[in-house]
């Protein structure tokens, strides 16, 4: 059976090789082409700097709220039966199945001064659009989705016997959810989590047209490389920070993989 199985391995291998391998090689080549003093010297500069702590700082607010949120949400569509309950389930969606693009126009629309919500925040002095708290807005729409979508099929497949037993003994809705259903989904919140980290990093879409790319200010780390590509045609620049970006979302999923093999470690010494 092993021996079978090769030509598949190998046709997968090559696919990942071509769509993942080659580009990540090429641009590991071209960011350290020149040295790594050269490398060190472009993600030091001040513009990309202040791409790179706003990129933290956003992912730093973002991911947190919309793991809240997910599981939350979660607990609701996967325990709940309630009006509404497919509309919500399928307003989650939404930032899967538009574009990016597309969310940033509509967040313009709402929150600009002649929108819905932009008006009276502005008459309050809260500027939404080209400013961090926009970027932030656009960030937490386009990586909504998902913590919810990690965590409700495990719900639907540990169904409420062990809950329903621990409220029998007397626990309530709190403790049940700390030492009952949160040790069951604990990992699917980590991926949860891991997947909208790594999609906080990297959006570019929405976060372009809501910040209005301005340096310093409203720059994220994605847009900083687009826009040392497209407008200053600093190549040496937009790899490095590239390289920068792509070694930060490795070492969230090495993260992940290094906490996956303690658990089944745990999970043998207990067996």
């Amino acid at each position: 059976m092993g021996r079978r199985h090769w030509p598949l391995r190998g046709v997968v291998l090559l696919y990942l090789g071509v769509l993942v391998g080659l580009p990540v090689v090429f641009l590991v080549l071209k960011a350290l082409g020149h040295g790594f003093p050269a490398f060190w010297s472009e993600i030091t500069k001040p513009d990309a700097l202040s791409a790179l702590k706003l990129s933290i700082e956003v992912a730093a607010i973002a991911v947190p709220i919309n793991t809240v949120v997910g599981v939350g949400a979660a607990l609701l569509v996967a325990r709940h039966n309630f009006f509404g309950k497919r509309v919500l389930d399928t307003i989650f969606d939404v930032p899967v199945a538009i574009s990016p693009v597309i969310i940033g126009v509509a967040l313009v629309l709402a929150y600009s001064r002649i929108g819905w919500f932009g008006a009276p925040l502005t008459r309050w002095g809260i500027m939404v659009l080209f400013s961090p708290l926009g970027v932030v807005l656009a960030t937490m729409t386009v990586s909504l989705p998902y913590v919810l979508r990690s965590i409700v099929p495990v719900l639907l497949e540990l169904g409420v016997d062990q809950e329903q037993a621990a409220r029998t003994l007397g626990a309530g809705r709190v403790r049940i959810f700390w030492y009952v259903t949160l040790p069951a989904i604990r990992w699917a919140v980590l991926y949860g989590v891991t997947l909208t980290l790594a999609r906080t990093l990297g959006e570019f879409g929405a976060v372009l047209v809501v910040s209005g790319n301005i340096t310093g200010v409203t720059q994220t780390l994605p847009i900083y490389i687009f826009d040392s590509w497209d407008q200053r045609f600093d190549v040496l620049g937009s790899y490095s920070g590239a390289l920068v970006l792509a070694m930060m979302s490795m070492a969230v999923l090495a993260v992940l993989a290094l906490l996956r093999r303690r658990e089944r470690r745990l999970r043998v010494d207990l067996a």
